[in-house]
């Protein structure tokens, strides 16, 4: 693995953010890492491809990159705020449901965030 795909790992491994590749881009440009957004991208795809990390497609914005850890993620539809969650893993629920074996599965719940329920109530 090269020294810019171990950086990113390590960036996303650690962080409790779901980190977008601009996100990724700026945070290794302060390190005065002398790197380009298309080398954030390439690293990025690969990552994912070797399943050492989680790209989290959200409607109507950038990707967003993810640790892997079993979990899954609230959404909130008015300001793209993403949340971990832990459930318990129902693949075997699904297996029995869909009559296939499962290998994996994403859940992504849409749902209002803290703050814009308090922006609607108010």
């Amino acid at each position: 693995m090269g020294k810019y795909a171990t950086m990113i790992l390590e960036m996303i491994n650690s962080s409790n953010e779901h980190l977008t590749a601009e996100q990724i881009y700026l945070r290794l440009k302060e390190q005065n890492e002398k790197i380009v957004l298309a080398t954030v991208y390439n690293n990025l795809n690969a990552l994912v491809q070797q399943q050492r990390i989680r790209r989290l497609p959200v409607e109507g914005g950038p990707d967003h990159y993810d640790r892997i850890v079993r979990h899954d993620h609230l959404i909130c539809p008015q300001c793209g705020r993403i949340t971990d969650v832990y459930l318990d893993d129902i693949s075997q629920y699904l297996t029995d449901y869909v009559h296939k074996q499962v290998l994996s599965y994403e859940l992504k719940i849409s749902c209002l965030c803290e703050e814009c329920q308090k922006k609607l109530t108010k």
